[in-house]
């Protein structure tokens, strides 16, 4: 195989790793939108696996309309819990809350947190 066909499969493999993160790490973390997201899914939640959280599915923006992204098994932090993803109305618009690691448990992400270690904080 030639190193320009090596490459080109090298690359579409590795977007194809790329694209199963995104749901996870790389989705917009606030999306406003005026469509409201359609009702959850039913989803069957398989046996529970050891050092590892379920995190539901959930509706994501993509483009102009609300697409299913299925609930996938994440590996466990100890010492945080996980946010699942969210959809809130504020006045009309739909604003859609990326899921992730909280530490302290206060509903802020870690990320936008300026004391994510102190549970105690007002």
């Amino acid at each position: 195989m030639s190193l320009r066909k090596t490459l080109f499969v090298a690359l579409i493999a590795a977007s194809g790793i790329g694209a199963i993160a995104v749901p996870i790490s790389a989705a917009a973390s606030s999306v406003h939108v005026r469509i409201a997201p359609p009702a959850p899914r039913y989803e069957v939640v398989p046996a529970p696996r050891h050092g590892y959280v379920w995190t539901p599915g959930y509706w994501a923006w993509r483009g102009h309309h609300h697409v299913w992204v299925n609930g996938v098994w994440v590996r466990e932090r100890v010492g945080y819990r996980y946010r699942p993803h969210q959809w809130v109305e504020h006045g009309g618009r739909w604003q859609f809350n990326r899921g992730g690691w909280d530490r302290d448990r206060d509903g802020v992400p870690d990320r936008y947190d300026r004391h994510p270690n102190n549970p105690y904080r007002p």
